[in-house]
């Protein structure tokens, strides 16, 4: 599996892409085996784009966001799993999500950065394509993001 572990709101959060399709929240406190006692809630899904297996998801609050690899982003209920959206960004994505401003940020395999309000409801505030492939996920930095391209490396913020 690709896709990183993420922690929040005390809950470690995970999505499997491949060959089996699952969304999981666990429960951090337990010892030895977990399986029937700390799954706060489990997903299990054999669709591909319910699920991701490159990008890792990004914990918000008391949500989670997951974009799949085929460019769905989902978002989820941190404590009962229950998925309030989910809508197709990008063709493809290998990039993970990050958190900036109170906004998510997501940026396809063909270069254009998505950037929805991190407030666990669909809604997008701008879609800003570089015109160069992507695979790398954003950085951030003392209010600047980085994004770097096959081609170039882009620093976006003030001076």
């Amino acid at each position: 599996y690709v896709a990183s572990l993420v922690y929040g709101d005390g809950l470690f959060f995970l999505t499997t892409g491949f060959p089996d399709y699952h969304n999981m929240a666990i429960r951090p406190d337990g010892v030895g085996d977990i399986t029937k006692t700390h799954i706060q809630w489990h997903e299990s899904k054999t669709l591909a784009k319910k699920a991701s297996y490159v990008p890792s998801p990004l914990a918000v609050g008391k949500h989670f966001y997951m974009i799949s690899d085929q460019g769905w982003l989902s978002c989820f209920d941190s404590q009962t799993g229950k998925r309030s959206f989910m809508e197709q960004l990008g063709r493809h994505h290998s990039a993970s999500p990050i958190l900036a401003d109170g906004h998510v940020y997501l940026t396809d395999d063909d270069g254009a950065t998505h950037v929805v309000k991190g407030n666990g409801e669909f809604e997008v505030v701008s879609r800003n394509p570089l015109g160069d492939e992507c695979s790398s996920s954003p950085a951030v930095s003392q209010g600047q993001i980085f994004i770097r391209t096959l081609h170039h490396l882009y620093c976006i913020g003030k001076k």
